[in-house]
């Protein structure tokens, strides 16, 4: 039997590796992959679907879908996963305490439909009772100007969003234009050490784990995805790709826990694994809809509240029905 030739593009992360290096392979695929940066894989892919299967926005590929835009076909493998409590960033002199204060404020966002922003939006929303309707919100780019929606919005009335075409977003919060901003990407001016740009949770890594125990809730930033023309054509791929991918987080999390060697060039990876499994129990980072419950509904909750997606998704309308069965869903 001959193999499919298929083209795929995603993060060097180590629970993937195993696919890119060959080791696990694709049953039936014979694989070109591009090892891209998230922003340009993501437009690249988005924009002109340029690879058979990407790694891809979470909250693009609800957009889409929500809308009825079929041209993706998302799978629910989960490369990126972060908390979001480290991604919102205050001008220090704007006398922001808590995230109650973020209530009236002017806050920049590099897109209304990223992911890592619907996330901040909804803890802030629901953990901390603000009031997004009550924020004058701007979306631009965190350091360099003209940074696009690339899906159409479908806002609440209520919420106020400028665009900003001509200032990055950095730069507005320097200049005290700005009071705050959510971004997967910390400003440029915050990582030279700029001390007029802070981070809202400066010890964040307590506040997170506090709200992973309360919660339940581990973000999920980018799932996979393949563009439909390729899984109408080959429907069985879907359930190759997910068993490929699962075994290579698998086998990713076996070296993680391995104490004799470290495969890591940090320390303590073992014992982080340890409080990872503690928190989320023996799989600490699951791929499919039924271990990842709690997380894909709080989002897909967000993401309507907030007017990315134009009606409430389900998980089960989001990813194809014949994956599910591969995570004993």
């Amino acid at each position: 039997m001959s193999q499919i030739q298929l083209s795929l593009a995603i993060g060097e992360y180590d629970h993937v590796r195993d696919v890119l290096d060959g080791v696990v392979p694709i049953d039936g695929v014979d694989l070109t992959v591009l090892r891209l940066p998230v922003e340009e894989m993501f437009y690249r892919f988005i924009m002109h679907e340029e690879f058979d299967v990407s790694e891809a926005s979470f909250a693009k590929m609800a957009a889409f879908a929500a809308q009825g835009d079929r041209r993706f076909v998302p799978l629910p493998v989960f490369p990126s996963r972060v908390f979001r409590h480290s991604s919102i960033y205050v001008r220090s002199n704007a006398g922001i305490g808590s995230p109650e204060e973020l209530a009236g404020r002017r806050v920049g966002v590099p897109e209304w439909a990223q992911t890592a922003a619907v996330y901040s939006r909804g803890l802030l929303a629901h953990e901390y009772g603000v009031d997004l309707t009550a924020i004058d919100w701007y979306q631009g780019g965190v350091n360099q100007a003209g940074r696009r929606e690339k899906v159409a919005l479908d806002l609440p009335p209520e919420f106020r969003l400028t665009v900003i075409a001509d200032r990055s977003l950095s730069d507005m919060l320097i200049a005290g234009e700005l009071d705050a901003m959510l971004s997967a990407r910390a400003p440029a001016s915050f990582l030279s050490g700029d001390t007029r740009i802070r981070r809202l949770f400066s010890d964040y890594r307590p506040v997170e784990l506090a709200y992973a125990r309360k919660t339940g809730i581990f973000p999920i930033m980018h799932v996979v995805a393949m563009r439909r023309e390729i899984y109408e054509r080959d429907r069985w791929l879907a359930m190759s790709l997910c068993k490929a991918f699962d075994k290579a987080r698998r086998r990713s999390l076996e070296r993680a826990a391995e104490v004799a060697v470290s495969f890591f060039p940090l320390p303590w990876i073992a014992d982080e694994l340890r409080i990872a499994r503690g928190l989320f129990g023996d799989d600490p980072w699951p791929y499919g809809v039924a271990a990842n419950r709690r997380t894909l509904d709080a989002f897909l909750q967000y993401a309507h509240e907030q007017g990315v997606c134009r009606r409430r998704l389900t998980s089960e309308e989001l990813f194809p029905a014949e994956v599910l069965e591969t995570f004993k869903i």
